[in-house]
C-alpha cells in the first residue's frame, strides 16, 4: 500500500494497523499521535531469515557482488550494463564478481532491496560493504573514487592500471 494511499485511509478515517516495532519510525502529530509511517517503513517486504543469511554469506564471502538484472554476458537493463561496463572498465575480471540475476528470483529482487535499504537494482557490494546502485557506482567511476577503492582493497592489479593509463 502507497504512502498515498495510507494517506488516503487516514483522512478518511478509515483505520489502518502496522507491526508495531515498526512505531519508531512514524510520524507523529503535535498530540503524539500516529500520523503516517515514513516511507521506508512502507517498503519493509519482511526479508526471509533464510534469505537474509544467504545475502549475508554471499556479500561477506564475496570480494565483490553485484546484483543486476540479467548477467553481465547479456544484461536486461541500462542500468546493469552501465554497471558492467565501468566495472570492466576498471579492470575487474567478472570470473571473481559474484553477480546475481534479480529477474530469476522474485523473492531476491525485492529482498535485496530491502537488505540494502536501497530501492533500486543494480546492487554493488565490494568487500562486505554497499556500495550503491548505477548512479553511485558511475560517480565514483568518474572521480575516481572507485579506482581508488578497487586499488585499495587489491582487487585491480596496479600495473595494469599503469599500463592502460600509458596507453
Amino acid at each position: 500500500m502507497s504512502l498515498r494511499s495510507l494517506t488516503r485511509l487516514s483522512i478518511l478515517g478509515r483505520p489502518f494497523t502496522f507491526n508495531t516495532l515498526l512505531t519508531s519510525s512514524f510520524i507523529k502529530n503535535a498530540n503524539n499521535e500516529i500520523k503516517s509511517p515514513l516511507v521506508s517503513s512502507i517498503l519493509c517486504r519482511y526479508l526471509s531469515d533464510s534469505l537474509k543469511k544467504s545475502l549475508d554469506e554471499s556479500v561477506q564471502k564475496n570480494d565483490v557482488v553485484l546484483f543486476m538484472k540479467g548477467t553481465p554476458n547479456r544484461p536486461e537493463c541500462g542500468f546493469s550494463r552501465a554497471v558492467v561496463q565501468i566495472l570492466t572498465a576498471q579492470g575487474l575480471d567478472f570470473s571473481k564478481i559474484k553477480t546475481y540475476n534479480v529477474l530469476a528470483d522474485n523473492e531476491l529482487r525485492e529482498g535485496v532491496k530491502e537488505y540494502s535499504q536501497w530501492p533500486t537494482v543494480p546492487q554493488v557490494y565490494i568487500k562486505g560493504e554497499f556500495i550503491g546502485g548505477c548512479d553511485i557506482v558511475l560517480n565514483m567511476h568518474h572521480n575516481g573514487e572507485l579506482e581508488d577503492l578497487l586499488l585499495k582493497e587489491g582487487l585491480v592489479d596496479p600495473k595494469n592500471e599503469l599500463e592502460q593509463e600509458e596507453k
